[in-house]
């Protein structure tokens, strides 16, 4: 029997471990994969984080290396691994939980591998679970290449001819911005792009944030409310010059397909050899057989991570309380609350 058990050992699980840690907790991380920070090892080759090293540490640990630069993708990974090294953090690997139910105070979590018993569980999956593509996808032909940006990982993967990114967020803008390079790149977006720089005198953007409060803007306060309506624009200024310079052409929100056209909201149409779909990830928990968790449409019901389950938590969820609260720069702040509602459980 463990205190509390922790699904997932990404950056939101090590955050919560380290304070269970503290807490001198039994308890155990379960991770599906192989290794800490798989998943981040699993993304495309050239990603840079458009937070600077100062917003990427977990508590107890800073980032190495100088403050106001973008780590690459392999540097958090390093950084994960050390970290997890650093605290010992107990992480059982290859553990794919497949069922967690609660049988009176105790909650039983069956894995591929053994079933774990707990007073306690935090899921920690985080918001990169299933990858979503519309339906319509499935009437393009055979011969367009599609994959989500999630399955990207360098241009090699494409098959040679143009490619269309769908998606306006900054996984999108950055793949279309490197394949740009060598091919010509179509990038369809819902929404006009807005962009911002990623350092202002010699500062990152994100230090100006900080200052002005607006990273601990809580998701239903008035700052929090606006953000979210408004989305996050593109950080820096690689896309907007691609476009000036027609390396990457715009195209509006993709309508529909249909063999090797795909429609757009405009009403153009466009015939292309390989579409990336940089259109986000949905939630999904199909293992958990627990009342009053989710809602009819299978999202979270809680407060600040917090369930009416008595014992059970999540960590790691779009903002769960912050705009941060699913990156790095986040999940130590609801870690530390998260971890006074265990004491208290």
């Amino acid at each position: 029997m463990y205190d509390t058990i922790v699904i997932g050992a990404g950056q939101a699980g090590l955050a919560i471990g380290y304070y269970l840690q503290k807490e001198n907790q039994r308890f155990l991380l379960l991770e599906k994969g192989q290794e800490v920070g798989q998943s981040w090892k699993e993304r495309y080759d050239s990603l840079v984080l458009f937070t600077p090293r100062m917003y990427n540490s977990l508590p107890g640990l800073p980032f190495d290396g100088n403050e106001h630069e973008f780590p690459t993708r392999d540097e958090v990974v390093q950084y994960l691994k050390t970290y997890a090294d650093t605290f010992h953090l107990p992480i059982q690997f290859n553990e794919d939980v497949q069922r967690v139910m609660k049988m009176g105070d105790v909650f039983r979590i069956q894995t591929n591998q053994q079933e774990y018993m707990a007073k306690n569980v935090v899921v920690a999956t985080g918001p990169f679970q299933t990858p979503y593509i519309p339906s319509f996808s499935k009437k393009i032909g055979t011969e367009i290449h599609q994959l989500h940006s999630s399955q990207y990982k360098h241009p090699s993967q494409l098959k040679k001819g143009n490619v269309l990114v769908v998606g306006g967020g900054n996984s999108g803008a950055q793949i279309a911005v490197e394949l740009s390079k060598d091919r010509e790149t179509y990038l369809a977006v819902s929404a006009p792009l807005r962009y911002f720089p990623l350092s202002l005198y010699r500062k990152s953007i994100f230090w100006w944030f900080d200052k002005a409060g607006i990273l601990k803007a809580s998701r239903d306060s008035i700052l929090g409310r606006l953000i979210r309506k408004k989305g996050d624009p593109i950080f820096g200024f690689e896309l907007k010059q691609a476009v000036s310079e027609k390396k990457v052409i715009i195209k509006t929100r993709v309508m529909g397909a249909e063999d090797h056209q795909i429609t757009f909201e405009d009403h153009t149409s466009l015939t292309v050899q390989t579409i990336i779909w940089a259109t986000g990830f949905k939630s999904s928990f199909p293992w958990l057989h627990i009342e009053g968790i989710l809602d009819a449409n299978g999202q979270v019901l809680h407060q600040r991570g917090v369930t009416s389950v008595k014992g059970f938590y999540f960590i790691g969820l779009p903002w769960q309380h912050r705009r941060g609260s699913a990156l790095l720069q986040g999940v130590g702040y609801d870690a530390a609350h998260l971890i006074k509602e265990i004491k208290n459980t």
